[in-house]
């Protein structure tokens, strides 16, 4: 396979999917603002790669930085916790039209440089919002098409990037609608981490910090290990350069309320630690399961990490980088 760039490179994903591509013997270009990610997460992956650093809101920047590719992993996005992306209409608005942005920027500089496989991190953020709230639905690809209700502006930012893609000429596509992915390299950072990284920071830095969840701690999520999502992307890039576009749920079918994952975070910190609930706090979905049915059918692929394994590692991992960094050190 030819020349692979990484938008994103330096955050969660997209330093592990360099990783990986450069232990497949690939010649990978890093492209990161450093907004949210950082060479330290490079690094702590084992990975020394050049970063070109720009902003995607640029179209002359990513054109100039995706020059030369042929595969384009296309993970840069503004991301963040409920309240950086949801916290206010003007959040709201920020997240639609910066995302926006960088998408049409990156797909169109693609389309000028002959770029013939994109890999996108979508997100659950796509499906019906309404029926997050409460329902016992199973999300399936087709879920998204059969009711347009995407969760805010980030969500809809994704949605138009999906149809974006579904009309480019030429490229192959694989859309990763992610579940709740975690593991070494998650976000820490108050205002960039969601749920997993929020309470393992919370545990490390208590006392000085209150271990506070937000909402009443009933919503169920289900989480899938960053192993278990390397592994299906690189099932889904073999599956869209061979086959053609695809768009696939990966996640986990393991549910887990806000509650019990915070007590499993407590028995690591190995801590006495008073937890306390604030539902005046937004809590974001209550229901976010997916149906892997497709991904297992046409790419073979399931989640293999239990979360009970993966939080261990993950939390082991978060408490060595904010012991040396401070929670603010990403």
């Amino acid at each position: 396979m030819g020349p692979v760039a990484v938008t994103g490179g330096a955050g969660f994903l997209g330093s592990h999917i360099t990783r990986a591509m450069v232990e497949q013997g690939r010649e990978v270009s890093v492209i990161d603002d450093f907004s949210a990610g950082s060479r330290q997460n490079l690094l702590d992956v084992g990975v020394r790669q050049r970063c070109v650093r720009g902003d995607l809101r640029s179209f002359e920047f990513a054109r100039r930085a995706l020059r030369g590719a042929e595969t384009v992993y296309h993970f840069a996005a503004e991301v963040g916790s409920v309240s950086y992306l949801h916290g206010s209409d003007a959040r709201e608005l920020a997240a639609l039209t910066s995302n926006l942005q960088i998408d049409a920027n990156v797909f169109r500089a693609c389309a000028e440089n002959g770029v013939k496989t994109i890999v996108y991190a979508s997100s659950v953020s796509v499906y019906p919002f309404d029926e997050q709230l409460g329902s016992d639905v199973r999300f399936k690809e087709e879920d998204a098409e059969r009711k347009v209700n995407p969760e805010g502006g980030y969500g809809w930012a994704k949605y138009v990037a999906e149809k974006q893609l579904s009309l480019m000429p030429g490229v192959s596509c694989g859309v990763a609608r992610i579940f709740h992915a975690y593991g070494r390299n998650i976000y820490l950072r108050p205002d960039r981490s969601q749920v997993i990284g929020s309470l393992i920071r919370k545990a490390v830095d208590y006392p000085e910090e209150g271990f506070t969840v937000w909402g009443d701690g009933s919503q169920r999520r289900c989480f899938v290990y960053i192993d278990d999502v390397l592994d299906a992307l690189a099932k889904l890039e073999r599956h869209v350069v061979r086959k053609g576009s695809l768009t696939v749920n990966i996640g986990s079918t393991e549910e887990t309320t806000v509650r019990e994952l915070a007590e499993k975070v407590v028995s690591l910190s190995g801590k006495r630690i008073k937890m306390g609930f604030d539902t005046t706090k937004p809590t974001g979905a209550l229901n976010r399961t997916p149906d892997l049915a497709r991904a297992k059918r046409v790419l073979g692929w399931a989640p293999a990490t239990p979360l009970a394994k993966g939080l261990e590692e993950t939390f082991e991992w978060a408490r060595g980088r904010l012991d040396s960094q401070g929670v603010h050190g990403e």
